[in-house]
């Protein structure tokens, strides 16, 4: 999921999945694999970019879990 804003300065958040391709006709328009249409204030470079990294935290799987807390020992 990245997060955009349409032209009227509302955030969006897009499940990057769903882009079939991007225009840039001045304004960045994305075509969703639905038919949908959405025009965004970021430049098509900036959604590449976003996917892009989105995707790499994705393949980087979880962070390292903090480590817990060490449990008492139990009482002989």
């Amino acid at each position: 999921m990245i997060r955009l804003t349409r032209l009227n300065h509302v955030g969006i958040v897009l499940n990057s999945d769903l882009i079939e391709h991007i225009d840039v006709t001045p304004d960045t328009v994305i075509t969703l694999t639905t038919g949908q249409i959405l025009r965004v204030r970021e430049t098509a470079e900036e959604v590449v970019e976003r996917i892009v990294e989105f995707r790499r935290r994705i393949l980087a799987g979880p962070e390292e879990p903090a480590a817990l807390p060490e449990l008492p020992q139990e009482l002989d």
